[in-house]
């Protein structure tokens, strides 16, 4: 399979410590691909090296099937919007796009227009960015990583800041582009929000690259279960079996976790209450993204103890 973006073994080291260690990721043409970890994780020295912006100890990466010291100009053909955007305050949003468009060569001079106003900063063209606040800024921020209509758009907790109608246009803005065949690396905290978007998923902790997955095989590996408490536990698995579950795991506690068919309580507590055992508790639980990295995450640290 080709990939737009491919990293090998990239490791960034300060003195004695790894911000990265041997990150292999691959990201597919046309993806909307989540980058997960906590603060220090890496995401953000991952996405500056593969942007141009810092370089790595060790490793190398492709960008658009030419090797890193090859790049050359296909480097107009990436998006970055990482940490401060970096603005011209005594200029207005306009001109601010305008200077970017100027650096990548565009003529086009109604694209600053049209990028303020796909990211909802259509009624303050011409008011100076120093004037901005923090939520305008991110947008005006996202409005530059957008000139030129790269084929690759690379975002730092894009979100941040954004109170939740802020949030929801940037989504669909995000959706738009994609739509129209625009690939995206997103890094966010707000991971029930990334887990709207995202079509592939990297799992970073401490540096180390733990999990790539495609949201289909995530959503099949958050799994939702039904959490039941019998007044008898051994003859409920006994009625369980009966019933055909095979997936399910009896707990300390006397609570039984069921990992398959969890639309079936109704006939679970029919069968229960047929054989004389009283249903105390029954609960249907879905696992969420948040849920399911704080497992994985956990699950690495008591590897590495």
């Amino acid at each position: 399979m080709s990939y737009i973006l491919e990293t090998e073994n990239l490791t960034k080291r300060y003195g004695k410590k790894n911000a990265l260690d041997n990150v292999s990721v691959h990201i597919e043409k046309g993806a909307i691909y989540g980058l997960v970890g906590r603060n220090g994780a890496g995401k953000t020295t991952l996405m500056k090296i593969v942007g141009g912006l810092a370089n790595s100890t060790e490793g190398t990466y492709s960008l658009f099937g030419k090797k890193q010291n090859e790049i050359g100009n296909e480097a107009k053909k990436v998006g970055l919007l990482i940490e401060d955007p970096g603005l011209l305050p005594d200029l207005s949003g306009i001109d601010n796009l305008w200077f970017k468009c100027i650096a990548l060569g565009l003529k086009d001079k109604d694209e600053p227009a049209r990028l303020m106003d796909l990211v909802g900063l259509g009624d303050v063209h011409k008011v100076h960015t120093k004037k901005y606040s923090f939520g305008m800024k991110q947008r005006l921020g996202l409005a530059l990583a957008l000139v030129g209509n790269p084929e690759l758009v690379i975002l730092d907790e894009p979100i941040n800041g954004f109170d939740p109608q802020g949030i929801k246009s940037v989504r669909e803005m995000i959706l738009k582009k994609h739509n129209e065949g625009t690939t995206f690396i997103i890094s966010s905290h707000i991971l029930g929000e990334l887990s709207k978007i995202a079509t592939h998923y990297g799992f970073i902790n401490y540096g180390k690259l733990i999990e790539e997955s495609t949201a289909k095989e995530l959503v099949e590996k958050c799994k939702s279960k039904i959490e039941l408490v019998p007044s008898d536990v051994p003859k409920a698995c006994t009625v369980l079996d009966k019933l055909g579950f095979k997936e399910y795991k009896v707990l300390e506690n006397g609570m039984i976790n069921i990992f398959e068919q969890i639309d079936r309580t109704g006939d679970i507590t029919n069968a229960l209450a047929k054989e004389n055992i009283a249903t105390i508790e029954i609960t249907k639980k879905y696992e969420s993204l948040e849920d399911y990295y704080v497992k994985l995450v956990d699950g690495k640290e008591e590897e590495n103890k």
